[in-house]
């Protein structure tokens, strides 16, 4: 297998894919079986290989590191696939043209590998050195795979591995907010490993992938166009392609025809910076992804153009090489390809092809840099090696290695300690054989001579603090349709940006005041936006659930905040106020109309209608209106309780007094009958003890209320969610029923007598007035009940003062209205003659 070769007293070795693709040969059992033909010249890989060359001649001249030693090198092409990757490898080990030779020749000197660049060469290649125990340093293989030191212990590189790729697409994707994503594999490791890495990494990030399709190792058509169909239909507008520049340079071929549009690609690190495929499909202006990090190598564009043919007659990759980049040939024995007739003999003085451009592309070293880095980090290891001090050494007893027969395991132990600086930038291995991770994130934009430009726009550093190592300069971007971030700042609505939106769901986001509501059976991302339940907020956006408030606060209209409950209780307000002034009114009223009576006390009608037990119940009402006023205002532990016991009382004195005053009616026109002595039982100290025993009754039941279960403020928020009704709970609700049952069963007792009165004789019959009282006395409370249960918050206070007042007052104008009318318009009725006209006759 033809290469670079060059002697020295100890070899690195380099295998390079200057070849992206392979070309099987038909298979004929009857002959024997054809060499795999290499096709798909790539000048990037002649630049990487170049670089290697240079870095040796440039050590071999330095007179610091290994001085009066000489490195030589093998370089051979892998053809970027693992089958011809381990065939350069064991040219590497073997001497050169070890497929000329029946059995492998001795080893030599070789102490270390540099390569490969794909991911599954590296893993052939590592497998083979490891029996050797020989030492690899990768420039561009990124598999997290490789850095597992059980399956390769030998394995270094100078490149981050996958796991910081996928972190750094990861928090790409969020930052622009594409939560739905598809995802293009080559059919390698390196493509299952980063697919499997970013799973992890977008697991907690609500980004969900819509697909993921894997490019054929061996090119087929018809899978390719079943792949193009998917990224073409689907709601996924971001497509996250990882892959070697091999396998996507005839799958973007079909891209293109197919003529698919509005894409917006993210490019791993194995092709983002490929000349290759952004000279050839111009049409991927837009492009985005995380390149490694450049570095400057002085002097090496000069020595890329010292290649010449006539140095390597028998060298046929040399002349193949040759032809590619400036479109001549030579005529040798040994060519692995024909030498078409059409192409000029080659001269050594030939312009170099504009369609290969990239091998002199050295405006921004990346991969050439990884490969010049892994040269020095070799040559360091082995002068660190022949440096050794003895007694100091990493070996059994501190010992050092014999520097006239140096073992390549030998300087594996300096190279996962070496440490060195190389243009401006410190180079060291982790544990695992890792480099420190740091990327470039590049955006491929349209120079102004219509070529595409790698222009770094921001950058991703694994060694800063969590959650900050990404930076991006979103001005700087140019996106897929040639639109620039910088050009949308004109928009009146900011927080819209020109890049391309791509989510399953029909709104970017969930506002703050909704949630995200799953559709069963599809991806998390896929969801609706629903807005928060009355009670319940959000404020961030894309909330997976709503936060329900505090039991003292409500959401607010947008569901973004809780504010405090609006506190309702029947305040001074219009309503609070009309009931304050009816109440005041009726107690004035009533105390006027005790003023009446008081004034003319010595009439008939005042006094035939027992003038002491009026005066009790214009009192007892009076108290009865004022207690109303206890139901108005922001409920307080001695408020509820006075508001019932008063309530109570007050009614019971009145409805007391009432009974006493039926019982003489009722028992004065008894008494008339001769023989009937009952009178003398319902004397005015009779009286008093009936009205005080039935009031009594309720006192003691307000006293044991109060004693056992008193009323007390209480925040009723069942009853509305959105407010607090501060009310008086009557604590216990037996007690409440029974003062009013009291109540109630005293004013059925007046009823009762005062209709049995209701006919006897005299021109004042009052038994008439105490059944009308008593009957609207009691219509009012029984309406009270239900109206009572069914009122809402501050009303059923207000319910429960109408009761009182439309009681009072019913009770007040039927007993005391017509004998007013007599005192004040009909002075001539109030005579005894005229009171007692019936008896007379």
């Amino acid at each position: 297998m033809p290469g670079f070769l060059a002697d020295g007293d100890y070899i690195i070795g380099g295998i390079f894919p200057m070849h992206y693709r392979v070309e099987l040969p038909p298979t004929n059992y009857t002959q024997k079986p054809a060499s795999a033909q290499c096709l798909g010249f790539d000048p990037r890989a002649l630049r990487w290989a170049q670089a290697l060359r240079f870095a040796v001649k440039e050590i071999n001249r330095s007179e610091n590191l290994l001085p009066n030693l000489t490195l030589g090198y093998r370089i051979h092409d892998s053809c970027a696939t693992p089958l011809t990757a381990q065939r350069a490898v064991l040219s590497v080990l073997n001497r050169p043209y070890e497929d000329q030779n029946d059995m492998c020749s001795g080893a030599d000197p070789l102490l270390a590998v540099v390569g490969e660049s794909g991911s599954s060469q590296s893993i052939v290649v590592s497998r083979t050195l490891q029996p050797l125990r020989t030492p690899m340093i990768s420039y561009f293989s990124t598999c997290s795979c490789l850095s597992n030191r059980r399956e390769f212990p030998t394995f270094f590189r100078v490149v981050p591995n996958d796991d910081y790729q996928v972190k750094a697409i990861a928090q790409l994707l969020k930052h622009f907010g594409w939560t739905w994503v598809g995802v293009v594999t080559e059919d390698h490791d390196y493509g299952r490993f980063a697919l499997q890495g970013l799973r992890i990494a977008i697991k907690d990030m609500d980004i969900c992938l819509a697909y993921h399709q894997m490019i054929p190792k061996v090119y087929n058509r018809e899978k390719v166009l079943e792949i193009l169909n998917i990224i073409k239909f689907s709601t996924a507008r971001v497509v996250v392609i990882f892959s070697g520049e091999g396998e996507l340079y005839p799958f973007m071929k079909e891209y293109m025809d197919h003529n698919i549009t509005g894409i917006q690609l993210i490019a791993s690190e194995a092709w983002v910076t490929a000349s290759v495929i952004a000279e050839t499909y111009p049409f991927l202006t837009g492009t985005i992804g995380f390149a490694i990090r450049h570095g400057m190598v002085p002097g090496l564009r000069d020595y890329l153009l010292t290649v010449n043919p006539l140095r390597y007659p028998n060298n046929s990759l040399v002349h193949e090489l040759w032809a590619a980049l400036y479109g001549c040939s030579m005529q040798h024995p040994g060519s692995r390809s024909p030498v078409s007739p059409e192409l000029p003999s080659c001269t050594g003085s030939e312009p170099l092809l504009k369609q290969h451009s990239a091998y002199l592309n050295t405006s921004s070293f990346r991969v050439t840099y990884n490969v010049y880095k892994a040269v020095y980090a070799i040559a360091h290891s082995l002068h660190n090696l022949l440096s050794c001090e003895p007694g100091k050494g990493p070996f059994q007893n501190s010992s050092c290695a014999n520097t006239t027969s140096i073992y390549p395991w030998q300087l594996q132990q300096y190279l996962q300690d070496v440490s060195f600086s190389i243009s401006g930038e410190k180079v060291n291995f982790d544990e695992k054989g890792d480099a420190i991770p740091s990327y470039d994130l590049i955006n491929w934009q349209r120079g102004t001579a219509g070529n595409i430009e790698f222009v770094k726009v921001g950058m991703f550093d694994g060694s800063r603090d969590a959650g900050k190592e990404l930076f991006i300069q979103d001005e700087a971007i140019v996106w897929t349709g040639h639109q620039s971030e910088a050009s949308c700042t004109h928009w009146v609505f900011q927080y819209m940006r020109c890049h391309l939106l791509s989510f399953c769901r029909v709104r970017w986001s969930c506002t703050p005041g909704s949630r995200k509501a799953f559709r069963p059976g599809e991806p998390l991302c896929c969801f609706d936006c629903v807005p928060c339940d009355s009670g319940k907020i959000s404020n961030q956006t894309d909330s997976i659930d709503c936060t329900p408030c505090p039991e003292d606060y409500w959401s607010n209209a947008a569901r973004t905040e809780c504010i405090v409950k609006t506190v309702e209780f029947l305040s001074h307000d219009a309503m609070g106020l009309a009931l304050t002034v009816i109440s005041i009114a009726g107690a004035c009223l009533t105390a006027a109309v005790l003023s009446v009576f008081t004034h003319h006390r010595n009439t008939p009608i005042v006094r035939v209608n027992n003038s002491e037990l009026s005066y009790f119940i214009l009192l007892s009402l009076v108290l009865c209106f004022l207690c109303a006023l206890l139901f108005i205002g922001e409920p307080t532990p001695w408020s509820c309780m006075l508001r019932h016991t008063a309530f109570s009382i007050t009614f019971s004195l009145c409805i007391s007094c009432i009974l006493g005053k039926t019982l003489v009616v009722l028992a004065a026109f008894t008494a008339a009958r001769p023989g009937n002595n009952i009178m003398k039982w319902l004397g005015p100290k009779q009286q008093r003890v009936i009205i005080f025993s039935c009031t009594l009754v309720q006192v003691v039941i307000c006293a044991v209320w109060l004693a056992a279960a008193p009323p007390f403020p209480f925040k009723n928020t069942q009853y509305s969610r959105s407010k607090i009704i501060l009310e008086c709970s009557v604590g216990s609700s037996l007690a409440f029923w029974c003062v009013l049952g009291y109540i109630g069963l005293q004013a059925c007792l007046c009823f009762v007598l005062a209709f049995l009165a209701r006919k006897l004789p005299g021109n004042f019959n009052e038994a008439k007035y105490i059944t009308f009282s008593m009957l609207i006395f009691c219509a009012v409370w029984l309406a009270f009940i239900p109206a009572y249960i069914s009122s809402p918050g501050k009303f059923t206070v207000a319910v429960e003062i109408f009761a009182i007042l439309a009681s009072s007052f019913g009770l007040l104008f039927c007993l005391f209205a017509p004998k007013c009318y007599i005192i004040l318009l009909k002075p001539e009725r109030n005579t005894k003659q005229h009171l007692m006209g019936r008896v007379i006759t």
